[in-house]
Protein backbone atom coordinates (compact mmCIF):
# COMPACT_ATOMS: atom_id res chain seq x y z
CA UNK A 1 0.00 0.00 0.00
CA UNK A 2 3.13 1.94 0.70
CA UNK A 3 3.30 2.75 -2.92
CA UNK A 4 -0.15 4.10 -3.28
CA UNK A 5 -0.94 7.59 -4.19
CA UNK A 6 -2.82 8.99 -0.44
CA UNK A 7 -6.04 8.81 -0.55
CA UNK A 8 -8.25 10.28 2.44
CA UNK A 9 -11.96 11.32 2.55
CA UNK A 10 -14.14 13.31 5.00
CA UNK A 11 -17.62 11.46 5.78
CA UNK A 12 -20.19 13.68 7.06
CA UNK A 13 -24.15 12.69 8.32
CA UNK A 14 -26.11 15.00 6.73
CA UNK A 15 -28.30 15.87 9.38
CA UNK A 16 -27.09 19.21 10.50
CA UNK A 17 -25.03 21.75 10.10
CA UNK A 18 -20.93 21.45 9.25
CA UNK A 19 -19.66 22.02 12.72
CA UNK A 20 -16.29 23.31 13.48
CA UNK A 21 -15.40 19.65 14.86
CA UNK A 22 -16.13 18.12 11.33
CA UNK A 23 -14.40 21.40 9.59
CA UNK A 24 -11.53 20.38 11.12
CA UNK A 25 -11.55 16.70 10.52
CA UNK A 26 -12.07 17.86 6.72
CA UNK A 27 -9.43 20.28 7.22
CA UNK A 28 -6.77 17.67 8.22
CA UNK A 29 -8.00 14.89 5.57
CA UNK A 30 -7.47 17.67 2.81
CA UNK A 31 -3.96 19.19 3.91
CA UNK A 32 -2.61 15.64 4.52
CA UNK A 33 -3.73 14.44 0.24
CA UNK A 34 -2.78 17.85 -0.77
CA UNK A 35 0.94 17.36 1.22
CA UNK A 36 1.51 14.26 -0.33
CA UNK A 37 0.14 14.92 -3.89
CA UNK A 38 -3.21 12.61 -3.25
CA UNK A 39 -6.74 12.94 -3.66
CA UNK A 40 -9.54 14.31 -0.62
CA UNK A 41 -13.00 12.78 -1.33
CA UNK A 42 -15.96 13.40 0.10
CA UNK A 43 -18.26 11.34 0.97
CA UNK A 44 -22.25 11.80 2.20
CA UNK A 45 -23.24 9.36 4.88
CA UNK A 46 -26.73 9.67 4.26
CA UNK A 47 -28.32 5.96 5.25
CA UNK A 48 -30.22 7.73 8.38
CA UNK A 49 -33.01 8.56 6.22
CA UNK A 50 -34.94 9.86 8.52
CA UNK A 51 -32.60 12.61 10.01
CA UNK A 52 -30.46 13.46 6.42
CA UNK A 53 -31.78 16.04 4.85
CA UNK A 54 -31.08 17.55 1.11
CA UNK A 55 -30.11 21.03 3.55
CA UNK A 56 -27.99 19.65 5.48
CA UNK A 57 -26.35 18.21 2.40
CA UNK A 58 -25.73 21.89 0.77
CA UNK A 59 -24.77 23.06 3.81
CA UNK A 60 -21.86 20.88 3.97
CA UNK A 61 -20.76 21.74 0.56
CA UNK A 62 -21.26 25.44 1.63
CA UNK A 63 -18.78 25.62 4.21
CA UNK A 64 -16.30 23.46 2.68
CA UNK A 65 -16.09 25.81 -0.59
CA UNK A 66 -16.05 28.80 1.94
CA UNK A 67 -12.98 26.96 3.53
CA UNK A 68 -11.46 26.69 0.27
CA UNK A 69 -11.42 22.77 0.99
CA UNK A 70 -11.83 21.40 -2.75
CA UNK A 71 -12.66 17.57 -2.96
CA UNK A 72 -11.65 15.59 -5.95
CA UNK A 73 -14.24 14.07 -8.41
CA UNK A 74 -18.35 14.35 -7.07
CA UNK A 75 -19.44 13.65 -3.49
CA UNK A 76 -20.69 9.93 -3.19
CA UNK A 77 -24.25 9.23 -1.38
CA UNK A 78 -23.66 6.38 0.93
CA UNK A 79 -27.20 5.17 0.52
CA UNK A 80 -26.96 4.95 -2.97
CA UNK A 81 -24.12 2.31 -2.44
CA UNK A 82 -26.72 0.07 0.08
CA UNK A 83 -26.64 -2.56 -2.83
CA UNK A 84 -23.09 -2.91 -2.67
CA UNK A 85 -22.89 -3.08 1.00
CA UNK A 86 -25.27 -5.90 0.90
CA UNK A 87 -23.29 -7.92 -1.71
CA UNK A 88 -20.16 -7.74 0.73
CA UNK A 89 -22.12 -8.92 3.47
CA UNK A 90 -23.17 -12.45 1.21
CA UNK A 91 -20.12 -12.72 0.21
CA UNK A 92 -18.95 -12.75 3.56
CA UNK A 93 -21.30 -15.28 4.53
CA UNK A 94 -20.40 -17.41 1.07
CA UNK A 95 -16.61 -17.60 2.34
CA UNK A 96 -17.63 -18.52 5.73
CA UNK A 97 -16.48 -15.22 7.21
CA UNK A 98 -20.09 -14.68 8.56
CA UNK A 99 -23.48 -16.83 9.56
CA UNK A 100 -26.76 -16.14 9.66
CA UNK A 101 -28.23 -15.41 13.29
CA UNK A 102 -32.03 -16.08 13.85
CA UNK A 103 -32.03 -14.65 17.38
CA UNK A 104 -34.64 -11.87 17.77
CA UNK A 105 -34.21 -8.55 19.25
CA UNK A 106 -36.54 -9.60 22.53
CA UNK A 107 -34.24 -12.87 22.54
CA UNK A 108 -30.75 -10.79 22.77
CA UNK A 109 -32.47 -8.15 25.00
CA UNK A 110 -33.76 -11.03 27.25
CA UNK A 111 -30.23 -12.44 27.27
CA UNK A 112 -28.86 -9.06 28.59
CA UNK A 113 -31.08 -8.30 30.71
CA UNK A 114 -30.44 -11.51 32.72
CA UNK A 115 -26.38 -11.11 32.10
CA UNK A 116 -26.92 -7.73 33.79
CA UNK A 117 -28.61 -9.15 36.49
CA UNK A 118 -25.83 -11.70 37.07
CA UNK A 119 -23.32 -9.43 36.86
CA UNK A 120 -21.82 -10.95 34.06
CA UNK A 121 -20.94 -9.41 30.47
CA UNK A 122 -23.43 -8.77 28.63
CA UNK A 123 -21.86 -8.80 24.98
CA UNK A 124 -23.56 -11.26 22.75
CA UNK A 125 -22.66 -14.54 22.09
CA UNK A 126 -25.35 -16.21 19.38
CA UNK A 127 -26.16 -19.72 19.52
CA UNK A 128 -25.73 -19.63 15.24
CA UNK A 129 -22.26 -18.83 14.94
CA UNK A 130 -21.75 -22.81 14.88
CA UNK A 131 -25.07 -24.36 14.06
CA UNK A 132 -25.33 -27.05 11.51
CA UNK A 133 -27.16 -25.09 7.98
CA UNK A 134 -29.66 -28.46 8.13
CA UNK A 135 -30.68 -27.23 12.03
CA UNK A 136 -31.63 -23.57 10.59
CA UNK A 137 -35.22 -22.34 10.65
CA UNK A 138 -37.20 -21.14 7.87
CA UNK A 139 -37.71 -17.16 9.29
CA UNK A 140 -35.65 -14.06 8.99
CA UNK A 141 -32.03 -13.63 10.00
CA UNK A 142 -28.81 -10.97 10.28
CA UNK A 143 -25.79 -11.64 8.93
CA UNK A 144 -22.76 -11.31 12.07
CA UNK A 145 -18.73 -11.44 11.02
CA UNK A 146 -17.36 -14.14 12.90
CA UNK A 147 -15.16 -12.14 15.51
CA UNK A 148 -12.01 -14.23 17.09
CA UNK A 149 -12.75 -15.43 20.47
CA UNK A 150 -8.81 -15.77 21.40
CA UNK A 151 -5.80 -13.30 21.13
CA UNK A 152 -5.46 -9.48 20.15
CA UNK A 153 -6.50 -6.94 17.78
CA UNK A 154 -3.72 -4.27 17.15
CA UNK A 155 -5.11 -0.84 15.74
CA UNK A 156 -1.81 1.18 14.11
CA UNK A 157 -2.93 4.03 14.97
CA UNK A 158 -0.49 7.45 13.03
CA UNK A 159 -1.67 9.47 16.53
CA UNK A 160 -2.45 7.10 18.77
CA UNK A 161 0.40 4.72 18.38
CA UNK A 162 -0.31 0.43 19.00
CA UNK A 163 -3.56 0.28 20.34
CA UNK A 164 -4.53 -3.08 21.38
CA UNK A 165 -7.95 -4.48 21.77
CA UNK A 166 -8.78 -8.11 23.38
CA UNK A 167 -10.65 -10.44 20.85
CA UNK A 168 -13.15 -11.51 23.39
CA UNK A 169 -14.45 -8.17 24.03
CA UNK A 170 -15.54 -8.00 20.15
CA UNK A 171 -18.90 -8.96 19.63
CA UNK A 172 -19.76 -11.06 16.46
CA UNK A 173 -21.31 -7.79 14.53
CA UNK A 174 -23.98 -7.52 12.50
CA UNK A 175 -23.32 -6.16 8.94
CA UNK A 176 -26.98 -7.27 7.68
CA UNK A 177 -30.03 -6.93 9.27
CA UNK A 178 -32.89 -9.09 9.12
CA UNK A 179 -34.63 -6.73 6.93
CA UNK A 180 -31.56 -6.64 4.12
CA UNK A 181 -30.95 -3.45 5.03
CA UNK A 182 -26.73 -3.35 5.52
CA UNK A 183 -25.18 -1.85 8.92
CA UNK A 184 -23.26 1.59 9.13
CA UNK A 185 -20.04 0.02 10.03
CA UNK A 186 -20.21 -2.08 6.87
CA UNK A 187 -21.15 0.52 4.74
CA UNK A 188 -18.12 2.48 6.32
CA UNK A 189 -15.43 -0.30 4.83
CA UNK A 190 -17.06 -1.30 1.89
CA UNK A 191 -17.40 2.42 0.65
CA UNK A 192 -13.63 3.30 1.84
CA UNK A 193 -12.64 0.57 0.15
CA UNK A 194 -13.98 1.35 -3.30
CA UNK A 195 -12.92 4.27 -2.95
CA UNK A 196 -9.07 3.30 -2.80
CA UNK A 197 -9.38 5.45 0.85
CA UNK A 198 -5.89 4.12 2.18
CA UNK A 199 -6.09 6.93 5.00
CA UNK A 200 -8.53 6.92 7.27
CA UNK A 201 -8.15 10.19 9.31
CA UNK A 202 -11.04 11.07 12.06
CA UNK A 203 -12.67 11.95 15.42
CA UNK A 204 -10.84 9.69 18.39
CA UNK A 205 -14.42 9.07 19.02
CA UNK A 206 -13.99 6.49 16.36
CA UNK A 207 -11.45 4.47 18.04
CA UNK A 208 -13.33 1.61 19.18
CA UNK A 209 -14.75 1.40 16.05
CA UNK A 210 -11.74 0.99 14.42
CA UNK A 211 -11.11 -2.80 15.74
CA UNK A 212 -14.52 -3.93 14.19
CA UNK A 213 -14.14 -2.46 11.01
CA UNK A 214 -11.20 -4.31 10.66
CA UNK A 215 -13.34 -7.41 10.86
CA UNK A 216 -14.59 -6.75 7.47
CA UNK A 217 -11.11 -5.86 6.17
CA UNK A 218 -9.42 -8.89 6.95
CA UNK A 219 -13.03 -11.43 6.50
CA UNK A 220 -12.85 -9.86 2.91
CA UNK A 221 -8.98 -10.00 2.31
CA UNK A 222 -8.50 -6.57 2.02
CA UNK A 223 -5.75 -4.27 2.93
CA UNK A 224 -6.12 -2.14 6.11
CA UNK A 225 -5.97 1.51 5.97
CA UNK A 226 -3.50 3.56 7.78
CA UNK A 227 -5.79 4.84 11.17
CA UNK A 228 -5.50 8.14 12.58
CA UNK A 229 -7.73 9.31 14.90
CA UNK A 230 -7.63 12.80 16.57
CA UNK A 231 -8.56 14.38 19.71
CA UNK A 232 -11.61 15.57 19.82
CA UNK A 233 -12.15 19.66 20.04
CA UNK A 234 -13.19 20.57 23.83
CA UNK A 235 -14.42 24.35 24.58
CA UNK A 236 -12.60 26.48 26.98
CA UNK A 237 -13.99 24.86 30.41
CA UNK A 238 -12.55 21.43 29.10
CA UNK A 239 -15.30 19.78 28.27
CA UNK A 240 -16.49 18.42 25.00
CA UNK A 241 -17.41 21.21 22.73
CA UNK A 242 -21.01 21.36 22.54
CA UNK A 243 -23.75 24.15 21.50
CA UNK A 244 -23.14 24.75 25.57
CA UNK A 245 -20.47 26.57 24.38
CA UNK A 246 -22.06 28.46 21.66
CA UNK A 247 -20.39 26.02 19.27
CA UNK A 248 -21.69 27.08 15.95
CA UNK A 249 -21.73 25.96 12.37
CA UNK A 250 -18.85 27.14 10.15
CA UNK A 251 -21.14 28.86 8.37
CA UNK A 252 -22.42 30.40 11.59
CA UNK A 253 -18.93 32.09 11.78
CA UNK A 254 -18.65 33.02 8.25
CA UNK A 255 -21.73 35.52 9.18
CA UNK A 256 -20.15 36.72 12.01
CA UNK A 257 -17.60 38.14 9.44
CA UNK A 258 -14.75 35.66 10.44
CA UNK A 259 -12.35 35.17 7.11
CA UNK A 260 -11.92 32.32 5.94
CA UNK A 261 -8.03 32.18 5.70
CA UNK A 262 -7.86 32.95 9.75
CA UNK A 263 -10.75 30.08 10.11
CA UNK A 264 -8.89 27.87 8.35
CA UNK A 265 -5.41 28.65 10.30
CA UNK A 266 -6.83 28.74 13.52
CA UNK A 267 -8.48 24.84 12.89
CA UNK A 268 -5.33 23.50 11.73
CA UNK A 269 -3.82 24.98 15.17
CA UNK A 270 -6.56 22.90 16.95
CA UNK A 271 -4.69 20.03 17.95
CA UNK A 272 -1.55 20.13 15.22
CA UNK A 273 1.65 22.19 15.17
CA UNK A 274 4.19 22.92 13.24
CA UNK A 275 7.22 23.83 15.66
CA UNK A 276 6.28 27.10 17.46
CA UNK A 277 4.32 28.52 14.15
CA UNK A 278 0.83 30.38 15.25
CA UNK A 279 0.24 32.67 11.76
CA UNK A 280 0.79 30.89 8.23
CA UNK A 281 -0.75 30.35 4.95
CA UNK A 282 -2.97 27.94 3.43
CA UNK A 283 -0.14 27.22 1.67
CA UNK A 284 2.56 27.21 4.23
CA UNK A 285 -0.39 24.48 6.11
CA UNK A 286 -0.14 22.38 3.40
CA UNK A 287 3.70 22.31 2.89
CA UNK A 288 4.05 21.88 6.41
CA UNK A 289 1.24 19.07 7.54
CA UNK A 290 2.12 15.75 8.44
CA UNK A 291 0.21 13.46 10.54
CA UNK A 292 3.42 13.60 13.44
CA UNK A 293 2.45 16.46 14.34
CA UNK A 294 -0.99 15.99 15.66
CA UNK A 295 -1.14 15.72 19.19
CA UNK A 296 -2.75 13.14 21.80
CA UNK A 297 -4.62 15.74 23.70
CA UNK A 298 -7.61 17.17 23.11
CA UNK A 299 -7.73 21.09 21.76
CA UNK A 300 -9.29 23.53 23.54
CA UNK A 301 -11.22 26.56 21.64
CA UNK A 302 -10.65 29.68 21.97
CA UNK A 303 -12.63 32.33 20.62
CA UNK A 304 -10.12 35.29 21.47
CA UNK A 305 -7.10 33.24 19.73
CA UNK A 306 -9.22 32.98 17.02
CA UNK A 307 -10.18 36.54 16.44
CA UNK A 308 -6.46 37.36 16.83
CA UNK A 309 -5.53 35.53 13.71
CA UNK A 310 -8.06 36.49 11.98
CA UNK A 311 -6.91 39.98 12.47
CA UNK A 312 -3.24 38.96 11.06
CA UNK A 313 -5.31 37.60 8.24
CA UNK A 314 -7.12 40.67 7.25
CA UNK A 315 -4.38 43.05 7.66
CA UNK A 316 -2.05 40.73 5.28
CA UNK A 317 -4.68 40.10 2.52
CA UNK A 318 -4.67 41.34 -1.06
CA UNK A 319 -7.38 44.42 -1.16
CA UNK A 320 -9.15 43.56 -4.03
CA UNK A 321 -9.50 39.96 -2.38
CA UNK A 322 -10.85 41.84 0.37
CA UNK A 323 -13.41 43.50 -0.92
CA UNK A 324 -14.28 40.18 -2.46
CA UNK A 325 -14.78 38.61 0.90
CA UNK A 326 -16.76 41.10 2.42
CA UNK A 327 -19.15 40.80 -0.65
CA UNK A 328 -19.46 37.18 0.60
CA UNK A 329 -19.68 37.96 4.01
CA UNK A 330 -22.85 41.07 3.45
CA UNK A 331 -24.00 37.84 1.80
CA UNK A 332 -24.18 34.83 3.86
CA UNK A 333 -25.75 37.38 6.87
CA UNK A 334 -28.72 39.02 4.45
CA UNK A 335 -27.11 42.48 4.79
CA UNK A 336 -27.36 44.36 2.00
CA UNK A 337 -24.50 44.75 -1.17
CA UNK A 338 -22.03 47.14 -2.06
CA UNK A 339 -22.66 49.25 -5.28
CA UNK A 340 -19.73 49.67 -7.74
CA UNK A 341 -18.99 52.60 -6.74
CA UNK A 342 -18.74 51.32 -2.74
CA UNK A 343 -16.55 48.41 -3.90
CA UNK A 344 -14.08 50.43 -5.75
CA UNK A 345 -14.55 53.13 -2.51
CA UNK A 346 -13.66 50.61 -0.24
CA UNK A 347 -10.86 49.16 -1.97
CA UNK A 348 -8.68 52.29 -2.22
CA UNK A 349 -9.49 53.03 1.43
CA UNK A 350 -8.30 49.42 2.26
CA UNK A 351 -5.05 50.50 3.26
CA UNK A 352 -6.23 52.14 6.37
CA UNK A 353 -9.04 49.98 7.22
CA UNK A 354 -6.91 46.75 7.37
CA UNK A 355 -5.11 46.99 10.29
CA UNK A 356 -6.24 45.79 13.43
CA UNK A 357 -9.84 44.52 12.14
CA UNK A 358 -10.24 41.33 13.59
CA UNK A 359 -13.25 41.08 11.26
CA UNK A 360 -15.31 42.03 8.76
CA UNK A 361 -17.69 43.96 10.73
CA UNK A 362 -15.06 45.24 12.58
CA UNK A 363 -13.87 46.62 9.16
CA UNK A 364 -17.06 47.84 7.99
CA UNK A 365 -17.45 50.10 11.30
CA UNK A 366 -13.87 51.86 10.05
CA UNK A 367 -14.59 52.17 6.48
CA UNK A 368 -18.69 53.71 7.32
CA UNK A 369 -17.37 57.17 6.52
CA UNK A 370 -16.47 56.32 3.35
CA UNK A 371 -19.36 54.14 2.21
CA UNK A 372 -21.75 56.47 3.76
CA UNK A 373 -22.89 59.95 2.07
CA UNK A 374 -23.47 63.39 2.95
CA UNK A 375 -25.10 64.63 5.07
CA UNK A 376 -23.38 62.81 7.79
CA UNK A 377 -25.36 62.16 10.99
CA UNK A 378 -22.52 61.92 13.43
CA UNK A 379 -23.44 59.00 16.32
CA UNK A 380 -23.96 60.15 20.08
CA UNK A 381 -20.41 59.77 20.94
CA UNK A 382 -19.41 62.00 18.06
CA UNK A 383 -21.94 64.46 18.33
CA UNK A 384 -20.62 65.30 21.38
CA UNK A 385 -17.43 66.30 19.74
CA UNK A 386 -19.14 68.96 17.52
CA UNK A 387 -19.83 71.71 20.22
CA UNK A 388 -19.97 75.34 18.54
CA UNK A 389 -16.65 75.90 19.35
CA UNK A 390 -15.79 72.96 17.35
CA UNK A 391 -17.53 73.66 14.98
CA UNK A 392 -16.74 77.31 14.44
CA UNK A 393 -13.01 76.05 14.60
CA UNK A 394 -13.34 73.58 11.57
CA UNK A 395 -15.20 76.75 9.53
CA UNK A 396 -12.22 78.48 10.00
CA UNK A 397 -10.06 75.29 8.75
CA UNK A 398 -11.64 74.55 4.93
CA UNK A 399 -9.83 77.79 3.53
CA UNK A 400 -6.84 76.55 4.37
CA UNK A 401 -7.92 73.21 2.75
CA UNK A 402 -8.56 74.70 -0.08
CA UNK A 403 -5.62 75.48 -1.15
CA UNK A 404 -3.04 73.67 0.31
CA UNK A 405 -1.57 70.38 -1.67
CA UNK A 406 -3.34 67.05 -0.86
CA UNK A 407 -0.59 65.23 0.78
CA UNK A 408 -0.33 63.47 4.25
CA UNK A 409 2.33 65.88 5.86
CA UNK A 410 0.85 69.27 4.61
CA UNK A 411 -2.44 67.83 5.74
CA UNK A 412 -1.13 67.69 9.26
CA UNK A 413 0.74 70.86 9.43
CA UNK A 414 -2.63 72.87 8.29
CA UNK A 415 -4.43 71.13 11.03
CA UNK A 416 -1.66 71.88 13.72
CA UNK A 417 -1.56 75.42 13.18
CA UNK A 418 -4.76 76.18 13.13
CA UNK A 419 -4.75 73.96 16.19
CA UNK A 420 -1.60 76.43 17.59
CA UNK A 421 -3.49 79.42 17.43
CA UNK A 422 -6.31 78.58 19.09
CA UNK A 423 -3.96 77.08 22.13
CA UNK A 424 -5.01 73.29 21.12
CA UNK A 425 -2.85 70.50 21.05
CA UNK A 426 -3.88 68.23 17.89
CA UNK A 427 -5.37 65.37 19.51
CA UNK A 428 -8.00 68.28 20.65
CA UNK A 429 -9.40 68.70 17.29
CA UNK A 430 -9.14 64.93 16.64
CA UNK A 431 -12.43 64.22 17.87
CA UNK A 432 -14.18 67.12 15.97
CA UNK A 433 -12.84 66.48 12.57
CA UNK A 434 -13.57 62.52 13.05
CA UNK A 435 -17.20 63.60 14.20
CA UNK A 436 -17.34 65.69 10.90
CA UNK A 437 -15.90 63.18 8.14
CA UNK A 438 -17.00 60.18 9.56
CA UNK A 439 -19.99 60.32 12.46
CA UNK A 440 -18.13 57.41 13.86
CA UNK A 441 -15.81 57.07 17.18
CA UNK A 442 -14.15 54.30 15.41
CA UNK A 443 -12.77 55.57 12.07
CA UNK A 444 -9.05 55.64 10.65
CA UNK A 445 -6.81 58.45 11.33
CA UNK A 446 -8.69 61.87 10.40
CA UNK A 447 -5.83 62.28 7.91
CA UNK A 448 -6.01 58.71 6.32
CA UNK A 449 -9.95 60.02 5.70
CA UNK A 450 -8.98 63.30 4.13
CA UNK A 451 -6.78 61.71 1.77
CA UNK A 452 -9.01 59.14 0.56
CA UNK A 453 -12.27 60.89 0.43
CA UNK A 454 -10.33 63.59 -1.53
CA UNK A 455 -10.28 67.71 -1.26
CA UNK A 456 -13.87 68.38 -2.70
CA UNK A 457 -15.45 65.46 0.04
CA UNK A 458 -13.81 66.49 2.79
CA UNK A 459 -14.63 70.31 2.62
CA UNK A 460 -18.37 69.54 2.16
CA UNK A 461 -18.15 67.61 5.35
CA UNK A 462 -16.37 70.11 7.02
CA UNK A 463 -18.42 72.92 5.66
CA UNK A 464 -21.87 70.49 6.84
CA UNK A 465 -20.34 70.21 10.18
CA UNK A 466 -19.58 73.87 10.35
CA UNK A 467 -23.02 74.82 9.84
Amino acid sequence: MNDRPVVTRFAPSPTGYLHIGGARTALFNWLFARRNGGKFLLRIEDTDRARSTPEATEAIFRGLTWLGLDWDGDAVSQFEGATRHAEVAQEMLESGAAYKCFSTQDEIAAFREAARAKGASTLFRSPWRDGAEGDQPDAPFAIRVKAPREGVTVIKDAVQGDVTVRNDQLDDMIVLRSDGTPVYMLAVVVDDHDMGVNHVIRGDDHLNNAARQMLVYKAMGWDVPVWAHIPLIHGEDGKKLSKRHGALGVEEWQAEGYPAPGMLNYLARLGWSHGDDEFFTTEQAIAWFGLDGIGKAPARFDTKKLANLSGQHIAVMDDAALVEEIEGYLTVSGQEKLTDVQKSDLERAMYCLKDRARTYPELLEKAAFILTSRPIVPDEKSAKALDLVSRSILGELTPHLQNASWERDTLEGVVQSLAEAHGLKLGKLAGPLRAALSGRAVSPSVFDMMLVLGRDETVRRLDDAAT
